[in-house]
């Protein structure tokens, strides 16, 4: 979280008024700080300018200026502005499009809070977040379902344990739910997941995520 601020502040980019409502008041409950919540991409751009949040929490599907649109804008008036899409869209594209175009994240709105607390996080602490639903596409898209020569070796090094946390992880598990599932600490998690992003030499989880789909740790 940076550092000078007591709450991660996070604005809001949608057209749908109750879901636009619901979401704010779901974060404002979990301590996250919802400074603007705009129905439209003209008015979230001007907004964001103005108020600069530490992350962008943007719509894809919006009438008139579209999510896309929205986000070319706040990169290129920001280019080191988080935004994270929230939407609907499965489509391969869509989820392509968006972090060439320069999204930090993308997510389902079906998601649990939880997770996109979770996810907010992540994103702050400079890592790219993607829905696990997405994990398998994006692994066929980025790489073309091929492992990169001598990244074998590098996912042998991985302990017994480590290969159970990066399962975990690629289900889109939280550390605590990691703790709570092997039974350890959430300190202990976050060695673990350390040593993985190191050993794998990747620096997010949705890196190593998408080694773990290449390898088919999770149909293990």
């Amino acid at each position: 979280m940076p550092t000078g601020r007591s709450r991660l502040r996070v604005m809001v980019i949608d057209d749908h008024t109750l879901f636009r409502s619901g979401l704010s008041e779901l974060l404002e409950r979990r301590g996250i700080e919802v400074c603007a919540a705009a129905g439209d991409g003209e008015e979230g751009c001007r907004l964001a300018a103005g108020l600069e949040p530490d992350v962008v929490l943007l719509d894809l599907r919006m009438p008139e200026l579209d999510g896309l649109s929205v986000l070319e804008r706040l990169v290129a008036l920001d280019p080191g502005r988080a935004v994270v899409m929230l939407t609907t869209s499965s489509d391969e594209r869509d989820l392509v499009r968006s972090l060439r175009s320069g999204a930090r994240g993308y997510l389902l709105k079906d998601m649990e809070p939880e997770h996109l607390v979770d996810a907010l996080a992540a994103v702050v602490d400079g890592e790219t977040v993607v829905a696990p639903e997405m994990t398998s596409v994006l692994a066929r898209v980025v790489k073309g379902g091929k492992v990169e020569p001598g990244r074998r070796d590098r996912f042998s090094s991985l302990t017994p344990r480590e290969r159970e946390v990066l399962r975990h992880l690629a289900e889109g598990q939280s550390n605590k739910e990691i703790a709570r599932a092997l039974g350890i600490t959430d300190g202990t998690v976050k060695l673990h997941v350390r040593a993985i992003l190191a050993k794998l030499e990747v620096r997010s989880r949705v890196e190593a995520a998408v080694i773990a789909v290449e390898e088919r740790i999770l149909q293990r």
